[in-house]
């Protein structure tokens, strides 16, 4: 897990032209309030898309789709917020935040997983993309939403 969120990188607030926060997302909205159960809350996904993630940052990586994957409404207590992905492939974390920045990551968790922390999250809308490397390869992920563990 990761003890501090230095490994995210917080990223300009202008949205990027290839991902739309607006669109439905591919996997659902969850909607959960701080102390939630079960936790983790676990998604299903296919990872990945046509589009490089690094249009939104260079710091980003990965390959992901349009709409985003996941549109979590989150209700913010005293725990962090932790957002993670486990596959058997490499993947990527994209993250719109309530306060509209953008956070990336790559290999932040266990193994090759994703991992972002919010060490004070805020309440409201996380637009989530989990992306692979390979345009167009889409692998079976699992995305877990945390305020006690990483994947």
């Amino acid at each position: 897990m990761l003890a501090v969120a230095a490994v995210i990188a917080t990223l300009g607030a202008a949205p990027a032209s290839a991902q739309h926060v607006n669109l439905q997302p591919t996997y659902g909205t969850i909607t959960l309030r701080t102390g939630f159960e079960p936790d983790p809350t676990v998604v299903a996904v296919q990872s990945g898309g046509n589009i490089n993630a690094n249009t939104i940052n260079s710091s980003c990586a990965g390959f992901i789709a349009d709409a985003p994957d996941v549109r979590l409404q989150f209700t913010a207590g005293s725990l962090p917020l932790i957002i993670s992905v486990a596959s058997q492939s490499d993947t990527t974390l994209i993250v719109n935040g309530p306060d509209g920045r953008w956070y990336c990551d790559d290999d932040g968790g266990q193994n090759m997983n994703p991992s972002l922390r919010f060490d004070h999250a805020a309440s409201g809308q996380y637009d989530i993309w989990i992306g692979t490397y390979g345009a167009s390869s889409l692998q079976n992920a699992q995305l877990n939403v945390s305020e006690l563990t990483s994947q």
